[in-house]
């Protein structure tokens, strides 16, 4: 069973329950704190730590006098842009004693879904982590239409796992994990602790146990569950309604534990494995020894590619021979590729006319 204090690198999803007073709209002051104190302390221990927070809606309809009944779709993007604001400043406050930097990062479906915006949300959460800044993820519901909505943050929460390669996930919810039925309805309804595989018996279990603030219910749960373990993410379904929540699941508190079914290197190299390439990069014999050593793939390395290929298209990388090295996603378009290669990374900009990545593949993105 995964434990908290093995992670390296942690995303906690806190629902709007958690975050907002249900009779009077207003930030949980108290608890937010105490979040904070459990954040710092895992920080400290040089685990990485993202937070994937509702609550922007909750916070505005209450500034702005809406009814806590369902808003229209316009009525939701005005609360959020006034709650958005509120809760970026409140996580900013109650992290900043603990000298601890946070970055707001609002995404939609559509971020994930295609390829070059997925790899830009990428690369800025890793350049976040990599500076020792905490960022605070939202769904951007400020422009959020149905078709481009994740509509629950749970399962935003599991793609930002799996696009920054977390090896677990938190979910602090107002229930503290998975049963055998409803246990608010079903008092003989059994806590499941441990679940090695999401099973069609497993599905059948959950039920709606969502709040009037919150839109997740248990399965939407499952369903981020599915989307972490296939990831390489471990991840936990926790209750998170007293302070401290993280420090109670450390502490022995009940929680149920999805186990990942590989690691989170493994997953992404497994995907991108199994992608078809729109194009092929040869190189000479120096960047072939550099990919051997473990290095990106830099422009100066490629002598040809053939192919037409968008940013975050797949590419097919071989060596002088003609013979396959690998495949991998590349971070400019083909006529972007057919200028720079041969250069050095520091000429890129003066050549494209604006500053671009060093590498045309990372390493992160490429199979060997």
């Amino acid at each position: 069973m995964a434990a908290l204090s093995d992670a390296k690198r942690l995303v906690v999803k806190i629902g709007s329950a958690l975050l907002v007073d249900a009779d009077t709209g207003a930030l949980r002051q108290d608890w937010l704190t105490s979040l904070a104190a459990d954040v710092a302390r895992i920080r400290a221990r040089d685990t990485d730590v993202t937070l994937v927070s509702s609550g922007s809606i909750a916070l505005g309809r209450g500034v702005l006098g809406l009814p806590r009944t369902a808003l229209a779709l316009e009525q939701s993007q005005a609360a959020a842009a006034v709650g958005q604001i509120r809760l970026a400043r409140a996580y900013e406050e109650a992290l900043a004693p603990h000298g601890i930097v946070t970055g707001q990062v609002l995404v939609t479906l559509e971020d994930s879904q295609d390829r070059r915006r997925y790899l830009n949300s990428r690369a800025t959460m890793e350049t976040l982590l990599s500076l020792g800044v905490t960022p605070i993820v939202n769904e951007n519901d400020t422009i959020a239409t149905d078709e481009i909505r994740y509509g629950d943050n749970d399962r935003l929460a599991a793609q930002v796992a799996v696009t920054i390669g977390a090896d677990q996930l938190v979910l602090l919810s107002d229930v503290d994990g998975l049963y055998t039925a409803n246990p608010r309805v079903d008092s003989d309804a059994q806590h499941l602790p441990i679940i090695d595989k999401i099973t069609p018996e497993i599905a059948a279990m959950a039920g709606d146990v969502g709040s009037a603030l919150s839109k997740g219910g248990m399965v939407t749960k499952l369903m981020a569950a599915r989307i972490a373990t296939d990831g390489g993410c471990a991840m936990a379904i926790a209750l998170g309604t007293g302070a401290n929540p993280l420090a109670a699941l450390e502490d022995g508190a009940r929680t149920t534990w999805f186990t990942a079914q590989t690691d989170p290197q493994q997953a992404r190299k497994r995907w991108i494995a199994a992608m078809k390439p729109r194009g092929t990069l040869t190189l000479d014999d120096g960047a072939c020894a550099a990919l051997t050593r473990g290095k990106s793939l830099l422009p100066a390395g490629v002598r040809a590619i053939t192919g037409t290929f968008g940013r975050g298209d797949l590419v097919a990388i071989t060596g002088p021979d003609g013979a396959q090295l690998g495949q991998g996603l590349i971070r400019y378009t083909s006529a972007e590729t057919r200028q720079i290669i041969g250069h050095h990374s520091t000429d890129i900009a003066a050549i494209l006319g604006y500053e671009g990545r060093a590498a045309l593949v990372h390493r992160d993105d490429m199979v060997l």
